[in-house]
């Protein structure tokens, strides 16, 4: 082999890593959802239930395709619509974590995010739950549902946890109001 050869192959095997990683690192988002999500800049009032509102889409989009029985690769879309929803609800959880390093008020956000936290488990439990669904088919599906389950049941616990805190610390003054968005004024 000569040094061209290595070459060659080098760049083929970081185009196909690249290509790759690109596949998996697809965003869940359309680009007029980024768009809104850019709008709201930092704003836990504007923010947060963006990102409710996109994560209950995708489950709702869920419901759907699976009920209509004209529906091809059912179990690879279900899978689809699963990361996609576990990885808005990811990113909440993010945008949750730097809310309350910021010392942000979130309590009315937060509260959206606790009723949007049962609806979700309800919905993803139901899909679990699911008669007349193959093993063939669940078993393409089933890694992924589990873990939107695992979190989503460990979340609940931490954003009650969070709300609690968050009630606390405004009784202190502890927190940080913006004029958009905020629950200071509750």
């Amino acid at each position: 082999m000569n040094l061209r050869n290595i070459g060659i192959g080098i760049c083929l095997l970081t185009l196909f890593v690249t290509a790759t990683w690109a596949q998996r690192q697809r965003d869940p988002l359309t680009q007029p959802e980024i768009d809104k999500i850019r709008d709201a800049s930092w704003e836990p009032g504007q923010r947060i239930p963006l990102y409710v509102q996109f994560a209950r889409e995708r489950l709702v989009k869920l419901e759907q395709m699976r009920s209509d029985p004209k529906t091809k690769d059912r179990a690879q879309q279900t899978h689809d619509l699963l990361d996609d929803f576990l990885l808005i609800y990811d990113e909440l959880n993010d945008n949750l974590d730097t809310y309350i390093d910021r010392r942000d008020d979130i309590r009315k956000p937060l509260k959206l995010v606790i009723e949007a936290d049962d609806e979700f488990q309800a919905k993803l439990r139901a899909l679990k739950d699911a008669a007349g669904v193959s093993l063939q088919e669940s078993n393409q599906y089933q890694f992924i549902l589990t873990n939107a389950l695992d979190t989503v049941d460990s979340s609940v616990k931490d954003h009650r946890q969070l709300l609690a805190d968050q009630e606390d610390a405004a009784k202190h003054k502890k927190l940080t109001a913006h004029q958009k968005g905020s629950s200071s004024s509750e």
